[in-house]
């Protein structure tokens, strides 16, 4: 007796794939990326334009977030850095330097380690020396360089330098990426940062160099063979700062500094290179533009 033939069970759907995100060569989402920098990118100039002080308080929330990935990184390597004590010398830094400049920032700073000493001493003795150590790093890096934004941003004409700043200091990222992914073959430090060439950094150089001579002559009116200098040292300040930080990140064992920034990683991933440039920008302008002017 045969079996009548049994209908065949069509095979379940398969379901679509999700779309690829386009990555870059850094392995991040692009549009995520572009999308979070243009928008940080408004809230900048938003608040410069309409009322330089509102900046303060986007840079004294940025720096937070920032000592907050920075004392959470440490961590891994067992320093517990006093938090606390750190944001407050933090705004008060920021509030001395907008008011007093540097003999404020300075001043705020030093109280802020005294501070942080006699809070960590206080306590328990069993690593208290590490955990000191890690709360005066995060009270400097980036609290004390940030402040020379402050600075800045005090002058009479501190909205414009600080857009010669933030400018040049982008295109150094700008040209060191366009020249790295076109032309870049040499290393510059490849234990530390694969990735960065000295094709890149020659890109940088060249960028920061024509920002820096055109945000200087029509935002700051002042002669435009200051960009050559300045963009040479703020080229040169951007490489270290993203070295630095590279090696900070890969001794404490992390790829990025949280992920509070979509495509971009933590916003010490982002101020890596500023916080070191913005000093720079700083001595320059205070020095050579006085003298030119």
């Amino acid at each position: 007796m045969t079996m009548p033939p049994t209908a065949a069970v069509p095979d379940p759907p398969v379901p679509p794939e999700p779309p690829v995100q386009p990555v870059s060569r850094a392995g991040r989402d692009l549009k995520a990326a572009i999308g979070v920098g243009v928008v940080l990118g408004i809230v900048i100039i938003t608040t410069l334009l309409v009322r330089k002080e509102s900046f303060l308080v986007v840079m004294a929330v940025a720096v937070a977030i920032g000592m907050w990935e920075l004392q959470r990184a440490l961590r891994n390597v067992a320093v517990r850095a006093p938090l606390v004590p750190a944001v407050a010398g933090m705004v008060g830094m920021t509030w001395a330097a907008y008011v007093h400049g540097p003999a404020g920032l300075v001043t705020a700073w030093v109280l802020t380690c005294a501070v942080i000493v006699l809070w960590r001493g206080s306590g328990r003795l069993d690593g208290a020396g590490r955990d000191v150590l890690g709360g005066i790093f995060i009270s400097t890096y980036p609290p004390l360089l940030v402040g020379f934004a402050v600075l800045l941003l005090a002058a009479p004409d501190g909205v414009g330098r600080m857009f010669v700043f933030l400018i040049t200091a982008v295109c150094s990222d700008i040209g060191g990426y366009a020249a790295g992914v076109w032309l870049g073959k040499h290393p510059m430090a490849p234990t530390i940062s694969p990735k960065k060439s000295w094709e890149g950094f020659g890109g940088s150089v060249v960028l920061c160099i024509i920002a820096g001579s055109l945000t200087v002559h029509f935002f700051l009116d002042h002669p435009w063979w200051i960009g050559i200098p300045l963009g040479v040292t703020v080229a040169i300040a951007a490489t270290i700062g993203d070295l630095m930080e590279s090696l900070i990140k890969r001794d404490l064992g992390i790829k990025d500094m949280s992920n509070v920034l979509p495509g971009h990683g933590g916003i010490m991933d982002r101020l890596d290179s500023l916080i070191v440039v913005v000093p720079i920008v700083w001595a320059v302008l205070s020095l050579l533009a006085e003298q030119a002017a």
